[in-house]
């Protein structure tokens, strides 16, 4: 899979996640990944399920991938961060 057709999903508006996919999907990908960390999790699910259910019809939840990331933390210590990758295919 390749990097143009991974979302990576943050603090921004569930919308604005859904119409990145929205255009991705325009652009003739069959396919795009949607990953997230921590607590963007939700966002990262939130913008799967109002994909499928609102704007593209047929859209299919093709594989989900839960796990846990180690990260190096401010003060030099590492921390384990959840992470989720939703893979999405028309």
């Amino acid at each position: 899979m390749s990097d143009e057709n991974t979302i990576f999903i943050g603090k921004k508006s569930v919308m604005s996640y859904v119409l990145a996919c929205v255009t991705q999907f325009n652009r003739g990908n069959n396919e795009i990944v949607l990953k997230a960390r921590g607590r963007s999790i939700s966002r990262a699910v939130d913008v799967a399920e109002i994909l499928r259910t609102k704007f593209i019809t047929g859209l299919k939840i093709k594989d989900i991938k839960i796990g846990t990331e180690q990260i190096t933390a401010a003060e030099g210590g590492t921390a384990n961060v959840s992470a989720i990758e939703i893979t999405l295919s028309k």
